[in-house]
């Protein structure tokens, strides 16, 4: 094997027909023979470019609806023979193979089908077989083969065999191979995963995980650690579907701390009025909702005026000028929302190093989708937090009943409760947190935390007393003592939302009646680590 050698005929067969002509043209030009089937042949003939249907080469037509078409030694052969092995050649020699120097493929559009919500027959006749099989041949065979499987890789192709006089070097068939697996390898993760959730299958014997290159990040969560950001084909609306209009290049804590602020203030329909979500290191200091938007990233932010100073702003609403003017006042990493307008984005450009990111949506907080978490040796797998509880799923616990407005600020703490590193407690306050204790290692601690965080927010506003005086507590999980509720009542709160389930729960229930506390249970926790 030379570390050189030429492209003479190429096998030409894709989904995706983006560039293909321009690409044909220019092999072409060279002289390279082109090979193709169905669809894309059709297409070279009518830009006037000669094509040998692939169906000559074999001796057999395509058949079975277009299922069998290359699955044939004289393309497979074609594909793997060793040009630098005697015994190869002569077995082409003796059978009428001639070598394929360059295969282009890109797959039947499986992820995007079920993305669409097909049917089950319709993803199935989408799984491309006679693709991944060349696709393979040829990445094996990179000592002689070039396979390309990304549109993207056009013009790279071009530029080698330009640069080497119509010749590919070693380097880049094995670039070009170790890319062509990985296809086949997130095609295969596509479609095993897509069959687990159809057969309802909670804990199939192999797992597949794959992801696409979105960005290159200077380093991790330090500056001692490498890092990427891969998209995973979902489409979830959020940071890595987003588009950044202005600002430096996100960081691994930004994307971090971004996703978590949108997943946040998804929580909140934007058809029940404006909200906005305050994230630091992947926990909120500041949820409200607002007759405004301004008045909703106000309420949010005075809630830990300090620690929003750098932080991820979430929005649930497009992004207002009055807003924005609010917003730069201090310095904020990011900003997500679904839409901006173009006095926002004028007031953001002032600003170069504030990032900028729209979406088209809010992501679904109920959508069901699959949530990884990496430990030393395995994976571990479990569906996201999607559980809701409503009205209707609240029990009432103690003596006392929460009135209306009450009720209200319990199920917001609880849907911010959700987003808090555990152990977590929540104070609320007409619609806006007046403080967060996050990622205790008891509850009794948090709720210390908390109510230290809303003795802040009152001297920092000049209030009279802590906003903590008369709140909705929130506690992503059961107290397993009283203490911790007690703590909560002595901070001022008047009302408590927990999912119940301790052992001592009699016990909780009457210090809260004795407390005065209006108590409900959800029957459901949401710890978050």
């Amino acid at each position: 094997m030379t570390d050189l050698h030429p492209v003479r005929r190429a096998l030409l067969s894709v989904s995706d027909k983006t560039g293909l002509i321009e690409l044909a043209t220019a092999l072409a030009e060279r002289g390279v023979e082109l090979l193709s089937t169905g669809g894309s042949a059709k297409a070279m003939r009518e830009a006037g470019l000669a094509v040998k249907d692939v169906s000559e080469i074999t001796g057999f037509p395509e058949m079975m609806d277009g299922r069998v078409k290359t699955l044939h030694p004289k393309v497979h052969g074609g594909l793997l023979a060793l040009r630098d092995n005697d015994a190869h050649v002569a077995a082409m020699d003796e059978h009428g193979i001639g070598g394929i120097d360059l295969l282009v493929v890109n797959l039947y559009p499986f992820e995007a089908t079920v993305a669409a919500g097909a049917d089950y027959e319709t993803c199935i006749e989408n799984i491309d077989i006679g693709g991944p099989a060349m696709i393979r041949a040829a990445a094996k065979n990179h000592g002689f083969v070039n396979v390309v499987v990304d549109v993207e890789d056009y013009d790279a192709l071009l530029q080698e065999l330009g640069d080497n006089d119509g010749q590919t070097s070693y380097a880049f068939r094995q670039f070009l191979a170790q890319k062509a697996y990985a296809r086949t390898g997130a095609y295969d993760a596509a479609v095993s995963n897509w069959m687990a959730g159809a057969l309802s299958l909670e804990a199939p014997k192999r797992r597949a995980v794959a992801g696409e290159l979105k960005q290159t990040l200077r380093y991790g969560e330090n500056s001692h650690q490498k890092a990427a950001f891969y998209t995973d084909g979902s489409n979830r609306p959020g940071v890595a579907t987003a588009t950044q209009l202005q600002g430096k290049e996100l960081s691994y804590n930004n994307i971090n701390d971004t996703d978590a602020a949108f997943e946040l203030v998804a929580e909140f329909d934007p058809a029940n009025g404006p909200a906005c979500a305050i994230i630091k290191h992947a926990n909120p200091c500041g949820v409200a909702v607002g007759g405004s938007l301004v008045e909703a990233y106000q309420k949010a932010f005075d809630c830990d005026r300090t620690s929003a100073f750098g932080g991820i702003v979430a929005l649930n609403q497009p992004l207002d000028a009055e807003t924005a003017s609010k917003i730069v006042e201090i310095f904020t990493e990011v900003v997500i929302a679904p839409g901006a307008s173009d006095e926002a984005k004028e007031i953001f450009a002032g600003k170069k190093n504030l990032r900028l990111l729209l979406t088209d949506a809010l992501p679904d907080p109920r959508k069901p989708i699959m949530a990884y978490k990496q430990v030393a040796g395995g994976l571990l797998v479990q569906d996201k937090d999607v559980g809701y509880v409503g009205m209707e799923d609240l029990k009432v616990v103690t003596k006392k009943a929460p009135s209306d407005a009450e009720m209200a600020d319990l199920l917001f703490a609880w849907k911010v409760a959700k987003h808090v590193k555990s152990n977590a407690i929540v104070y609320v306050k007409d619609g806006a947190t007046v403080g967060v204790g996050a990622g205790q290692m008891s509850r009794l601690d948090s709720a210390n935390v908390a109510a230290s965080k809303a003795a802040r927010m009152a001297d920092v506003l000049g209030m009279d007393e802590s906003p903590a005086k008369g709140s909705a507590v929130a506690s992503d999980a059961f107290f397993p003592f009283a203490d911790g509720l007690l703590e909560a009542a002595a901070a001022g709160g008047k009302c408590v939302i927990q999912p119940g389930g301790s052992m001592r729960d009699n016990e909780v229930i009457a210090a809260a009646d004795e407390a005065g506390l209006a108590m409900v249970f959800t029957g459901m926790r949401h710890f978050r680590h």
